[in-house]
């Protein structure tokens, strides 16, 4: 993600495709690592020739990260559109589900302890189920700093709603963890 998101768009978006690819370099404001693709907040995309419209499902009702990436994604797209819109939505639940492999890979490389998949599987899916879920803790798969799976729970209530510290006892780091939801 090395394009400047402060950057406004230089010409008219041409399709959905696009569109896409521009929101793929908009970082999340708390976790930089990973965009807001990456943890699938982005809900839908409506394309128009006058109108671009982005809805966003955030992570948890309350996020303190809403404000700041309505307006990271009205930024980098604007210029997209003559209108460009980008709403909260609450159509239906975000789940830990929706974050992609990639972003996965990535808050493990930068430190965070990704979320297992809510079916306990390897894999992850791109859509929420249809029933709003409840966050747990779940004990991480593995540290992200040196792969032990000798792990502790320090607290449930991370610096937000979605994660939660932990601390490796065998690397002795602590890491924080995104909250299987």
């Amino acid at each position: 993600m090395t394009t400047d998101i402060r950057a406004p768009l230089a010409a008219p978006i041409a399709d959905e495709r696009a569109v896409w690819a521009a929101l793929d370099t908009v970082p999340d404001p708390e976790i930089p690592v990973v965009s807001v693709v990456d943890l699938g907040i982005v809900h839908g995309i409506q394309l128009s020739a006058d109108r671009l419209r982005v809805e966003l499902l955030p992570t948890f009702i309350g996020c303190p990260a809403v404000e700041a990436m309505r307006t990271a994604v009205a930024e980098r797209l604007a210029g997209a559109r003559p209108t460009v819109e980008v709403e909260i939505t609450f159509a239906e639940p975000w789940t830990s589900d929706r974050i992609t492999v990639r972003g996965r890979r990535r808050l493990e490389a930068s430190g965070f302890a990704p979320p297992e998949p809510a079916d306990g599987g390897g894999t992850t899916t791109t859509r929420a189920p249809t029933f709003l879920p409840i966050a747990t803790v779940a004990r991480p798969d593995r540290c992200p700093h040196c792969a032990s799976r000798n792990t502790r729970l320090e607290s449930a209530f991370g610096p937000t709603l979605c994660r939660s510290i932990h601390h490796c006892l065998d690397c002795r780091q602590p890491f924080e963890q995104f909250k299987t939801v």
